[in-house]
C-alpha cells in the first residue's frame, strides 16, 4: 500500500522506460528551461535514487534530450542507507541528522553523509540493521530511511 501511496508520476526517455529501472535524479538541463513539460520532469528531488514501477499509457511526448522522446512513468522514491548512532537507530523513530561526522578520511565518511539528505533534514528509520564500530569510538548502526514530508 505505501508504493501506492508514494508513487510519483513523471517523464523518463522512451528507450529506458521499464519497469525495475532505477536511477538517480539529477536535475534538469538548459533545455528544460522552455519545455512544456518541465514541471512533470523536474519534480522529482536531486541526488535522490528513483525506481520506475509502472508505465502510463505509452505515448510518446517530444524532449530535446531524449532522441526518441519520453513516456510517463510511475516511479517511487527508494530508501536512503546511512549510518547513525546505535542509540537512535529504532524502527519508526524521526531524527534530524545535524552534526555529521567531518573525517573525510574515514571508510565510513560516505554512509554517515549520503548526499541525498541535506545537513539538518529530518528522516523517518525504516529499518534497521547491523553494528559496526566507527574509527571515532561509536557504534553505529546502518539503517534505512525516508524523508518527512
Amino acid at each position: 500500500m505505501t508504493d501506492e501511496v508514494n508513487r510519483i508520476i513523471t517523464l523518463c526517455g522512451k528507450n529506458w522506460a521499464v519497469t525495475g529501472t532505477e536511477f538517480i535524479f539529477l536535475g534538469g538541463k538548459e533545455e528544460c528551461e522552455s519545455c512544456r513539460l518541465r514541471k512533470v520532469c523536474l519534480k522529482l528531488r536531486i541526488g535522490s535514487k528513483y525506481k520506475i514501477v509502472g508505465l502510463r499509457n505509452g505515448e510518446v511526448q517530444p524532449c530535446q534530450l531524449h532522441d526518441d522522446g519520453v513516456i510517463a512513468v510511475e516511479v517511487v522514491e527508494l530508501p536512503i542507507i546511512l549510518a547513525v548512532d546505535a542509540k537512535t537507530a529504532v524502527e519508526g523513530a524521526k531524527i534530524r541528522l545535524n552534526g555529521r561526522c567531518q573525517r573525510i578520511d574515514c571508510g565510513f565518511f560516505n554512509l554517515c553523509n549520503p548526499t541525498q539528505i541535506g545537513s539538518d533534514e529530518s528522516v523517518i528509520i525504516e529499518s534497521v540493521g547491523e553494528s559496526f564500530e566507527c574509527p571515532g569510538g561509536k557504534t553505529m548502526k546502518v539503517v534505512e530511511v525516508r524523508r518527512v514530508d
